[in-house]
């Protein structure tokens, strides 16, 4: 077999392999292994409807849970230990639905709005509002660096491996970490906007 003929084989073998699935994802779905369930944001991610903000919404409930509940530095853990596994679950269900960054996929939201409640808290429930419009609205539109981000990950594309040489880091912790990124960066600005407007004000 010629070196053509067998690097043809190669590539056709990893797009069969990594040929995205058919799945539509149900509440039967998600709630059948943990990862499913947190990356749909315990069901938030089923909805019709904006399901980002939905799931934001989700989080904002369950973080003043966690601010009636848990001490700061509980809080902290959580989140930082939630924003490391996130690379993990949204990487593996969005490999598993063969889309990476799936509509129901909010564990991303959730994340970056409980960074933001983590810093700004204790807050008023106006100021709770106010950081909750900005997110929806840089996570939504997505401005300038924000889109670019967000643009980049979705058109990456994995090398195609050749079998002499190492693996390289698997696509799914780099979709993963995609997922998770664009909406940290909303966070981010979230948090700039609020720091200015309290400057100012």
């Amino acid at each position: 077999m010629l070196p053509e003929e067998r690097q043809l084989q190669r590539v056709m073998l990893y797009a069969q392999q990594n040929k995205p699935m058919k799945i539509i994802p149900q509440a039967a779905w998600i709630w059948s292994k943990p990862e499913r369930a947190l990356a749909f944001g315990f069901g938030s991610g089923l909805s019709i409807k904006a399901p980002g903000t939905i799931g934001t919404l989700y989080a904002w409930a369950i973080y003043l849970l966690f601010d009636a509940f848990l001490e700061t530095n509980t809080i902290i853990g959580i989140v930082a230990l939630g924003a490391i596994a996130g690379i993990w679950i949204c990487g593996k269900v969005g490999e598993e639905l063969g889309v990476p960054d799936h509509g129901g996929i909010v564990w991303d939201e959730f994340i970056a709005f409980w960074l933001i409640l983590l810093i700004i808290m204790p807050a008023s429930i106006w100021g709770q509002i106010w950081a909750f419009l900005l997110f929806r609205f840089f996570d939504a539109v997505k401005p300038g660096p924000i889109k670019t981000i967000d643009r980049y990950f979705k058109t990456w594309q994995p090398k195609v491996e050749r079998l002499d040489q190492p693996k390289r880091i698997p696509s799914w912790i780099v979709r993963g970490f995609g997922v998770m990124i664009d909406d940290i960066a909303a966070a981010l600005a979230t948090l700039i906007v609020i720091a200015i407007s309290v400057r100012i004000g």
